[in-house]
């Protein structure tokens, strides 16, 4: 890719369900400055709040160009919002309608693939070739990358390996299907897995804790803290001993608002996909290791391609 010289600061968004976090980039991915504001319910408005943003920081900064990382499935061209759970827009042509009003580039992008760029330019996934991201966060988010390429499919939704079923006929999935992997190994899994394991176990937990508090609990060496994330580990390294069959990574990135905790389950995950993948013992093994920016990269790597004028 080409970079667009002129662009040496341009504008990172994520835009989150909960809130719309913008930041002005340099070339070498530090944050300058950036605003935070709550994420509307309504098209027009939540439009409206990112040309403030951006009309506020271009004030003060020399802008090139914007990006947007956006919590939801877009068309192959990243052109239009088709759907996002948490977000107002509804098949809506985002990165033209704020490159109108704004008359800069706009790019839009898928925020785990935003954050994976990010984390190949300037963290965990540099000099990787053929490698993944997994943001384990409320849900599971991936990306494949190959060369300096993100992988789309043919439609532009690849890949859910969130969504790939471990359990069959197990929990309900907010996608429609049961038994998908993040209902195993992502945030909202884990109070899930306290309440089952609960009777096995001695614990100070509250009958229907949040995610939050079943870290919290395990750090502090509550037994059923402790289960909960070793569980978490074997059901995370069954997801990643999948993906290493299918597609044989040198690197998996786990990035995501969990992999603040990978300490406690990073091991077990890891070996979990060493003794599940085929040929176990016979052939090398992905790297896995966690993400270097954080809650970040999102906004660090959509800047980055934004500058980059694709």
């Amino acid at each position: 890719m080409l970079e667009n010289n002129s662009a040496d600061l341009t504008i990172g968004f994520d835009v989150g369900g909960t809130n719309v976090r913008g930041g002005v980039i340099t070339r070498d991915g530090e944050i300058l400055a950036s605003r935070t504001m709550p994420t509307s319910g309504d098209p027009r408005q939540l439009d409206d709040d990112l040309v403030a943003i951006v009309e506020e920081l271009r004030a003060e900064y020399p802008v090139g160009a914007v990006g947007l990382a956006v919590a939801g499935f877009l068309d192959p061209e990243c052109e239009t919002v088709r759907f996002a759970p948490h977000l107002p827009w509804r098949n809506a042509p985002v990165r033209k309608n704020l490159a109108e009003r704004l008359g800069l580039h706009v790019r839009l992008e898928h925020d785990a693939n935003s954050a994976a760029w990010g984390e190949w330019r300037f963290g965990a996934g540099r000099g990787a070739k053929d490698w993944v991201f997994f943001a384990v966060g409320t849900g599971i988010g991936a990306t494949l990358m190959t060369q300096d390429t993100i992988y789309r499919g043919a439609f532009g939704t690849a890949p859910e390996f969130g969504h790939i079923v471990v359990v069959p006929n197990g929990r309900q999935c907010s996608c429609g299907k049961r038994g998908c992997l993040e209902r195993y190994a992502s945030g909202t899994a884990l109070p899930d897995t306290a309440r089952e394991l609960r009777s096995d176990y001695e614990t100070s937990l509250p009958p229907y804790p949040t995610g939050e508090q079943v870290a919290r609990a395990a750090r502090g060496g509550d037994p059923l803290g402790i289960a909960v994330m070793e569980n978490f580990g074997q059901w995370l390294g069954q997801g990643l001993s999948i993906v290493a069959d299918v597609l044989d990574p040198e690197l998996i990135v786990i990035g995501g608002g969990v992999s603040q905790d990978a300490d406690m389950y990073l091991e077990e995950a890891t070996a979990a996909m060493s003794r599940d993948i085929v040929g176990a013992g016979h052939r090398p093994l992905a790297r896995v290791a966690t993400a270097e920016l954080g809650s970040a990269a999102g906004m660090i790597g959509v800047a980055d391609l934004a500058r980059r004028g694709h």
